[in-house]
């Protein structure tokens, strides 16, 4: 339980840091990563052909050493010779003798030099081997690098797009705070009309509402005799009022 809880865990920490990160320093990142691995593999290929180089020095060398040893068993052998067809007994043994010991010592170099050879076949291939392993390394550090640069493009791209859907918001908000729309204002009219229309007709059908019609009847007609009175003093003719007309107007 415990095991699978720290799991959890790790696993939780890991997506969580992961989202966390910016997508610009993860890039650089994975850049320098790559190029000290570059670094990493040339001087790991710089030992393997300096190896090589080293072995073909050896080889070069040891053959030089057989090649030594060779003739210099044979002149031993040819002194050999010569003392034998002199009579000369102490020459022949003396130059047999040394002429065992250089064949000894060839025979020592030789197998040096063979033993060389299958070490320098190695070397080579292993410097063709690493060689192109630092081409392909460096063909996908130079790979990565142009991807970056892409990378870097679509991230400012995507900053831009951001920042302008976020403007958009922002305005959007703010328009529908600050004005709101034409059919919100119209109904918010239509509301107050409409109230206004209640409260009159409500007026109307109560007692207070009845007692202000007469008062305002009254009144009309107290302005009617007014405005007979002051027609009489001035001598006009008091005008005739038309029952049947339906819009209140006085006839011409």
């Amino acid at each position: 339980m415990f095991k699978r809880m720290w799991g959890y865990l790790k696993t939780l920490f890991r997506v969580k840091a992961e989202s966390a990160m910016d997508p610009e320093i993860e890039i650089e990142q994975a850049i320098q990563e790559a190029r000290e691995q570059d670094q990493r593999l040339r001087n790991q290929a710089a030992k393997v052909i300096a190896h090589r180089t080293t072995l073909e020095q050896k080889v070069e060398s040891s053959a030089d050493a057989v090649g030594d040893a060779r003739e210099t068993a044979k002149q031993a052998l040819l002194r050999a010779e010569q003392a034998k067809n002199a009579g000369d007994a102490e020459g022949v043994a003396k130059w047999t003798n040394a002429a065992q010991s250089l064949a000894m010592k060839l025979q020592a170099t030789e197998s040096t030099l063979e033993s060389l050879k299958g070490q320098y076949e190695i070397a080579v291939a292993q410097a063709e081997e690493a060689k192109t392993a630092v081409e392909q390394n460096a063909m996908r550090t130079q790979e990565l690098a142009a991807k970056r640069i892409e990378l870097l493009g679509k991230i400012e791209q995507a900053k831009m797009q951001e920042a302008v859907n976020s403007a958009v918001e922002s305005m959007s908000a703010t328009l529908e705070v600050d004005a709101p729309s034409l059919t919100r204002i119209e109904d918010k009219i239509q509301t107050r009309v409409a109230e206004a229309q209640a409260k009159a007709e409500l007026r109307q059908a109560t007692p207070e509402g009845a007692e202000a019609e007469l008062r305002e009847a009254v009144s009309l007609a107290r302005a009617d005799d007014k405005l007979a009175e002051l027609r009489a003093e001035l001598g006009l003719d008091t005008p005739e009022i038309d029952t049947t007309s339906t819009t209140g107007e006085l006839p011409a």
